[in-house]
């Protein structure tokens, strides 16, 4: 399970963006910890100027924070940065603008469709 969480400024935010970043995100997340297609969950929070605030960035600033179940090893964990990273400067959104935040959380700390995530029967890997 993932659930991504998605800061930048409202002004760079406009349809087609949020569009080809959430496709960014998630075709990386696919290739990386090899989720299915239909495993697609992101929130956008645009903000305004006075609500984030950081230096040596472009107005293109982009935080990017992932909660998922624990245990992906830490080689898939650096192949989804470079999946990021590609993706996202594919489309005009430079590594430099780009910070990636991995929160993880034991299965059992999830609620999901009624019950404990420990146990859920999943249709993809976590421990890859």
């Amino acid at each position: 399970m993932t659930q991504v969480k998605i800061y930048a400024l409202r002004s760079t935010l406009n349809e087609r963006e949020r569009s080809l970043i959430s496709e960014a995100v998630h075709q990386s997340l696919k290739d990386a910890f090899k989720l299915p297609d239909n495993k697609h969950f992101q929130r956008f929070f645009p903000l305004e100027p006075e609500d984030f605030i950081y230096s040596g960035r472009s107005e293109n600033y982009l935080i990017l924070e992932i909660i998922m179940f624990a245990g992906r090893s830490t080689e898939a964990k650096k192949f989804l940065y470079k999946e990021l990273y590609f993706n996202l400067d594919l489309m005009g959104r430079s590594p430099k603008d780009v910070e990636i935040i991995l929160l993880e959380s034991p299965k059992e700390n999830w609620g999901i469709r009624g019950k404990p995530g420990d146990e859920l029967q999943l249709d993809y890997p976590v421990d890859i």
